[in-house]
């Protein structure tokens, strides 16, 4: 990779020692799109401070100054609702730290992108669901991050990604993916293909209730996986939204969708033994709990019915993402092994095909939920 890491350090107020040097200076976390580090470093009166810094990747974000502004944007209006609410703005949302010329990003010399945020100290992540209550927990947050922006004005915010959840537009996308692709990788995925072409009908649903005024635009993150989530040290708590960069108008049955998604389901996202994966109905019930009390009324009647199909479209559109990917080669999701892509497709369609057999159990639970039963 042809980027200038300490270039982009020394842009940012970022103590160094006296030869220029960080304590720790180490790739971070396990993200499938930008590339992150933790910096440790000492301050002049010997305390340490971290910072997670990122170089932002403009192949997928083509506009990464727009992201910022995003990005910006949003933490600011955030710690200003959650200082009102004697919350702690530090801890409880992402900040940017900007740079010695007070700008919110660098691009260094080979035109890359660079941001930093302030390590939250005593929080940690999970990769999956380790007891109800953190999914219950992870269903608030996600639901009070929706109410929380309810009133942000969501025409000023810009589309990091054009049609990032417009699930039609990703159906041509992977149409032309199967028309174009590898044959040999085709002829491996020849099921997968077709399952996903028979579901052709239901992919305009969502898009189609937005066009005739039957669904609110709010502000979405659009990527509420689990592991975006800080939870406290302490309390076990969900503590703050990560992950921004996707944050844009959207629907809030993106938002639930994609927490099913990933977090209900009983099998990892690249899971090769199938038998493994299906959709947990204690732990949708859970975060459909979770997530409606988080709302707090602000979703309206046809957003609360449509629940269940926006985690059953926000699987699919991930399945045919994954699977489009792997027809053409691998150029967005990072792989970690042959035929990655075509394994997390495949978990996404058993849990897609799921939860068509427990559809009536789904909205039974939503129902329930929502008339606080």
């Amino acid at each position: 990779m042809n980027y200038k890491i300490d270039e982009a350090i020394a842009a940012f107020p970022i103590e160094t020692d006296a030869n220029g040097s960080l304590a720790e200076k180490n790739s971070y976390g396990n993200g499938h799109i930008n590339d992150t580090f933790l910096l440790r470093c000492k301050t002049p009166d010997n305390k340490e401070t971290k910072f997670i810094l990122q170089r932002m990747n403009h192949d997928i974000f083509k506009n990464p100054p727009q992201l910022m502004e995003n990005v910006v944007h949003i933490t600011e209006y955030l710690r200003n609702m959650i200082t009102s609410r004697g919350g702690d703005p530090d801890r409880e949302t992402l900040n940017v730290l900007k740079t010695r010329q007070g700008a919110d990003y660098y691009q260094d010399s080979c035109g890359n992108y660079w941001r930093v945020f302030p390590f939250i100290e005593r929080s940690f992540c999970l990769e999956k669901v380790e007891n109800q209550n953190n999914f219950y927990d992870c269903g608030v947050a996600f639901g009070n991050f929706q109410k929380m922006l309810a009133d942000f004005p969501v025409e000023t915010l810009h589309e990091t990604i054009v049609n990032f959840h417009n699930t039609p537009s990703r159906f041509q996308d992977f149409q032309k993916a199967v028309k174009e692709g590898y044959k040999d990788r085709a002829a491996l995925a020849g099921s997968e293909i077709a399952f996903a072409l028979d579901r052709e009908s239901d992919t305009a649903v969502l898009t189609g209730l937005l066009a005739e005024g039957k669904l609110p635009l709010r502000v979405t993150h659009n990527d509420t996986k689990l592991n975006n989530i800080l939870f406290d040290d302490d309390t076990k708590k969900a503590l703050c939204i990560l992950d921004l960069d996707t944050i844009m108008p959207g629907l809030s049955l993106y938002d639930f969708g994609d927490s099913i998604r990933f977090g209900a389901s009983t099998g990892a996202e690249d899971e090769t033994d199938l038998d493994k994966v299906e959709l947990d109905l204690t732990l949708f019930e859970i975060f459909t709990k979770g997530y409606l009390k988080g709302c707090a009324g602000s979703l309206t009647e046809t957003e609360i019915r449509m629940l269940p199909m926006g985690a059953k479209l926000m699987t699919y559109e991930c399945g045919i993402r994954f699977l489009g990917d792997f027809l053409t080669g691998d150029h967005y999701f990072k792989i970690h092994r042959t035929n990655h892509n075509l394994d997390r497709a495949r978990t996404q369609f058993k849990l897609v095909a799921d939860m068509e057999k427990k559809w009536a159990e789904m909205a039974a639970i939503v129902e329930k939920a929502a008339s606080g039963r």
